[in-house]
């Protein structure tokens, strides 16, 4: 039967529920179980897709096509494995389904209510993963005490008196903070928190304590005490300066020992060998490298949190410290501001995004990057900015621009494609999940990738104007990855640059910690040559 492992959260936000539920993901899968990591969030929004990315930070993006919350990144990055439209629900999708089956009589007049209608239908969602796992990670958003919570705090009491406690279990991450001014650890809030969740109904199976500093026995032994925990099922959660150094934190407090005794699993040997030798690479690098990042959404750390966790995965594999430099768009530089700014950077990625704000401050670090030979990366967004950048400023291409800046444009070098002109929805012109690219023999991107063939994940509505092909081309610019008819572009690059190449998709949705995507470790390569050159010449 599969068994069921919820991480819920206590004291306050931002505890690292993400990053506790996929490591605890990774030590299970390195021991060779098959593990299903799943998110629910208590918000009515159906997806983040349209959510600002201020204040909900990266949307990320399946290979099926859904858009979800970035903890699905975590997931992705520490287990190994792609996630999937089942992976990611909140409060709206289920509320929806639920009115959705009532309109259509499914609940043959009965009066509809949270429970047990509500709470059904989230154990459904529970259901979907534990079809096809040996076990499953189920982290809820939010904080115990939260209103919106509560029905799905319900539902996980419910399922658990379902499937039987010994085939589930409540992980309650909470938080021990280190009072200044008293010189002492506070173990309080996390009784309190505890106590809260236990009126609920749910008694917590194991605590992980996230805490600045190691407490003691008798800490640990008064947190047990006031929060009907055993004090073996205490364990710490020490906070860390590399997130990936957190599964062997946890296995180090025996936090897998725990939950295979719980279940009465085979308690297997975990294979750190590749992970820790990623770790070494970081943690050992041979120089540094200053990588900007020009995009619009600098001021929320996470929203383009798998673009810097890429970067990293890359840095490590060429044995480079990393230094990135976020870089507003939406402020303006002069020639001699932005000759400053470079003059130690190695290399500038331009990342996604939508709407015309920060759009100029972005064309303009393009050129500059262009001119310099400095090596740039262009996602997404980026990628068609770089397209018009160069049409301006080197095809002499007057009012080169997007429609979806400016639908008058004279000369539209980034449109919807016609099809999706033709759709009647919003939603239906978006093009989501993954889709295959043919590479272009003797290309850059075709060294790199070492196959004719790949599939990328893609979030985005406009597409490089076929019109203008022959046109970028004459001028030097290489169409380097199609679509498999050759409709669509897919990639484009200046065999002129050391490294200039944009794509329409978003490589940092698939790199991984063991295994950095070769785009980026290519960049970061490229990077470290031009630092290499510049200290050469000092």
């Amino acid at each position: 039967m599969t068994k069921y492992i919820f991480v819920i959260g206590g004291v306050l936000s931002s505890l690292g529920k993400g990053i506790a539920s996929a490591s605890i993901g990774f030590l299970l899968k390195r021991m060779g179980y098959s593990v299903g990591m799943q998110k629910l969030d208590p918000y009515l929004n159906v997806d983040p897709g349209m959510m600002s990315p201020f204040q909900h930070g990266e949307v990320y993006v399946t290979d099926d096509g859904s858009e979800a919350d970035l903890d699905l990144g975590h997931y992705e990055r520490f287990i190994g494995q792609a996630t999937s439209k089942d992976s990611n629900a909140t409060s709206g999708v289920i509320y929806d389904n639920v009115i959705q089956k009532e309109r259509n009589g499914e609940y043959n007049g009965e009066t509809v209510q949270v429970i047990p209608h509500i709470t059904n239908e989230i154990k459904q969602m529970f259901q979907k993963m534990g079809n096809k796992n040996d076990i499953v990670i189920v982290e809820i958003g939010g904080t115990v005490g939260d209103i919106e919570s509560l029905p799905f705090l319900e539902a996980i009491r419910q399922y658990r008196l379902d499937v039987g406690l010994r085939n589930s279990m409540v992980v309650f991450l909470t938080y021990v903070p280190f009072m200044k001014a008293a010189g002492e650890l506070k173990t309080k809030p996390t009784q309190h928190s505890a106590i809260k969740l236990r009126e609920i109904g749910i008694q917590p199976d194991m605590l992980l304590c996230r805490t600045e500093f190691a407490f003691d026995e008798d800490i640990t032994n008064k947190i047990a005490l006031f929060t009907n925990v055993n004090q073996t099922h205490v364990k710490q959660a020490l906070d860390s300066a590399c997130v990936y150094e957190i599964p062997k934190n946890f296995y180090n407090e025996g936090v897998h020992k725990l939950i295979c005794h719980h279940f009465a699993l085979e308690n297997r040997p975990v294979d750190f060998s590749v992970w820790d030798k990623f770790i070494y690479n970081k943690n050992n690098p041979e120089m540094e490298a200053s990588i900007v990042i020009c995009g619009k959404y600098v001021d929320n750390q996470d929203a383009y949190k798998s673009v810097e966790e890429s970067l990293k995965h890359a840095a490590a594999w060429n044995k480079v410290k990393l230094n990135i430099i976020n870089i507003d768009s939406g402020k303006d530089y002069t020639e001699n501001e932005y000759k400053e700014l470079f003059k130690n950077i190695d290399g500038v990625i331009i990342p996604g995004g939508f709407g015309i704000r920060g759009i100029n401050g972005k064309i303009n670090t393009i050129k500059y990057a262009r001119e310099n030979n400095i090596p740039l990366l262009g996602i997404c967004l980026g990628m068609q900015l770089a397209v018009i950048e160069f049409a301006l400023n080197v095809c002499g291409l007057e009012d080169a621009f997007s429609t979806e800046f400016n639908k008058k444009c004279k000369n539209p070098i980034i449109d919807l494609h016609t099809k999706k002109k033709q759709s009647k929805s919003y939603e239906g012109t978006m093009r989501l999940g993954a889709f295959p690219c043919k590479l272009k023999k003797g290309s850059l991107v075709r060294e790199i990738y070492e196959d004719d063939v790949i599939f990328e994940r893609h979030r985005h509505r406009y597409e490089l104007n076929n019109k203008y092909r022959d046109l970028l081309e004459t001028h030097g610019m290489s169409i380097s990855g199609t679509s498999p008819d050759e409709v669509l572009v897919e990639i484009i690059e200046l065999p002129s640059n050391q490294f200039f190449v944009g794509v329409q998709y978003h490589p940092e949705f698939k790199s991984r910690p063991d295994q950095p995507h070769k785009l980026f470790k290519a960049f970061v390569e490229k990077a470290k040559e031009l630092k290499k050159r510049k200290l050469s010449l000092q």
